[in-house]
């Protein structure tokens, strides 16, 4: 007979299964099984700290692929404006060390960030914009 337990608030009879199941981070997706505690239908499930260990590994490593993406993104940007890791921190935002730690993976860059660094790619000129008068 199959494992069985009824659900704390629909009172649903729930049995050990695995689906699959998306976890998203940044726009990216990644589809993987995940075990826990299914209804017959498409309702509630539960799932124990045990049974999310496969979700934490698939968005740890859709986290490290991103910062792995934006680590080299952020370089070849900063390096086809001709700034050093200090002058753009200074220049673009986030102080000396900034872009030292976004190349690095130390740190992620913030949306605005990545949005800013995609505006001066497309249009170098306006960076002389930034410049101190």
């Amino acid at each position: 007979m199959a494992e069985t337990r009824k659900h704390p608030e629909t009172g649903e009879t729930l049995r050990r299964d695995i689906r699959p199941f998306t976890v998203e981070y940044r726009g990216r997706a990644r589809v993987i099984s995940l075990p826990g505690w299914y209804p017959a239908g498409d309702g509630d499930a539960l799932h124990t700290g045990k049974d999310m260990e496969a979700a934490d590994t698939a968005l740890a490593a859709l986290k490290a692929e991103v910062r792995e993406e934006n680590a080299a993104y952020v370089a070849t940007v900063r390096k086809k404006l001709g700034l050093s890791q200090r002058q753009a921190g200074e220049l673009v935002g986030g102080g000396p060390r900034a872009f030292q730690k976004y190349e690095s993976g130390e740190v992620e860059p913030s949306e605005a960030m990545l949005k800013l660094l995609r505006l001066l790619e497309n249009d170098p000129e306006r960076l002389k914009e930034l410049l101190p008068a």
